[in-house]
């Protein structure tokens, strides 16, 4: 089973970054250019919290506020669960699983150093099934 650096290192380096101060309106255009469900909220190189479409979708369109004057501190997540690049594709599944998270950042010596997403997992899952699927077959066919 691969591990997360692996992951990390076919994906983009690109990380969709938003600041606490900034507003939602301006987290939501970073998700839209990146086409992501989900930004890191940094403190200078700091991880402070996640951010994600749920959280806008309850916390100001649920709520009445408005997304140009609300600041990305005051809905992100700020208790965020983490990876590291060390652990294995199979850990990264059964946390989101269990937590029903559908990101989860990625952290080398306190520093970022990418996200993945349950689409980046489950495809990982199904790459690895075809693969031993395939074996299988070879090995049972001679």
């Amino acid at each position: 089973m691969k591990t997360l650096r692996q992951i990390l290192a076919a994906k983009s380096a690109d990380l969709a970054v938003v600041s606490p101060e900034d507003p939602v309106f301006r987290a939501l255009q970073v998700m839209s250019d990146a086409n992501v469900g989900a930004v890191l909220v940094l403190d200078g190189d700091k991880l402070v919290g996640i951010l994600s479409e749920r959280d806008y979708a309850r916390k100001v369109i649920l709520q009445g506020k408005a997304s140009k004057e609300t600041r990305v501190g005051e809905i992100m997540s700020d208790k965020v669960l983490y990876v590291t690049p060390e652990q294995t594709v199979d850990e990264c599944m059964a946390i989101m699983t269990e937590k029903h998270f559908r990101h989860l950042p990625v952290l080398a010596e306190g520093r970022v150093v990418g996200i993945v997403s349950i689409g980046d997992v489950v495809k990982e899952t199904i790459c690895e099934q075809k693969f031993i699927i395939e074996q299988m077959e070879k090995y049972i066919t001679g």
